[in-house]
């Protein structure tokens, strides 16, 4: 594995990180509206991420293998993949979503904090499968994926990052922990993007073919974290249009790094 690539798949983790730090410097609870505005960014993002780095790439690389009447198959397929993989992962595993005081899954004595950490380790799971896939269709030489389209998703998925790492840790500072204990909570949140990214670049390296299926499963992935948890978040409350012109920052910044990183 290349110093490019390790290098690339630690940039998202860094945004969580810098996010979890503003535990330090901030009050300990977010204005609302802030709070909205940095939910529809990052939804934003991860749309437009999962458009233009992930699904139009998957159709791309399939058309050499299924022609390009049927090259829609693996992403259509892959998508549906990862949709049912995040809704099983929602169910089996005890976390704590991001709108509501409810748990849900088999019943924990995780505390309160441990169930915020687990919700977001659960939405960074396909944030993380995205970048790696993305490294190593670029690495096995795949002739639509450049590697300024690799960084552009992980610089756009550590902006994105930066407001979720602090959304974790700012709460759990104002509900009693430490402001250390809270930044720990905000990095470990984010541990599993690394992680799940080189898992996936390994794993992808030995079976090629299989590229255009693993970009549309993250993708699905993706855009189920952001239609299930986010956008509720985002939307809660009384009415503002905050979140939506945030949605459309974001996805328009995404858009751009893609095109011209890409």
């Amino acid at each position: 594995m290349s110093i490019e690539i390790l290098q690339g798949l630690l940039i998202p983790f860094l945004g969580t990180s810098l996010g979890a730090a503003c535990v330090f410097f901030m009050r300990e609870q977010f204005n609302p509206l802030l709070q909205r505005g940095l939910l529809g960014f990052a939804a934003g993002i991860m749309v437009a991420a999962s458009v233009w780095s992930l699904l139009i790439p998957a159709m791309d690389q399939a058309v050499s293998s299924w022609g390009e009447f049927l090259s829609c198959i693996p992403a259509v397929t892959g998508f549906w993949g990862g949709i049912l993989f995040l809704l099983l992962l929602d169910h089996l595993i005890p976390h704590q979503h991001l709108n509501t005081d409810e748990t849900e899954g088999p019943k924990s004595k995780a505390s309160r904090s441990t169930m915020m950490v687990l919700a977001v380790v659960l939405h960074n799971i396909p944030e993380g499968m995205a970048v790696g896939v993305l490294y190593a269709s670029w690495y096995n030489g795949a002739a639509d994926i450049t590697l300024g389209a690799a960084i552009a998703l992980s610089v756009g998925i550590a902006i994105q990052n930066f407001p979720e790492g602090a959304i974790i840790s700012m709460p759990l500072r104002a509900e009693g922990l430490s402001k250390l204990r809270s930044f720990v909570y905000g990095v470990l949140s984010g541990v599993v993007e690394p992680i799940g990214a080189v898992a996936t670049v390994i794993f992808a390296s030995f079976v090629v073919p299989v590229l255009p299926f693993l970009l549309s499963f993250a993708a699905g992935a993706m855009l189920y974290v952001v239609v299930e948890e986010i956008i509720p978040e985002m939307s809660e409350g009384e009415h503002s249009n905050i979140g939506t012109i945030m949605f459309a920052l974001g996805f328009s910044l995404m858009m751009i790094l893609d095109t011209t990183l890409g």
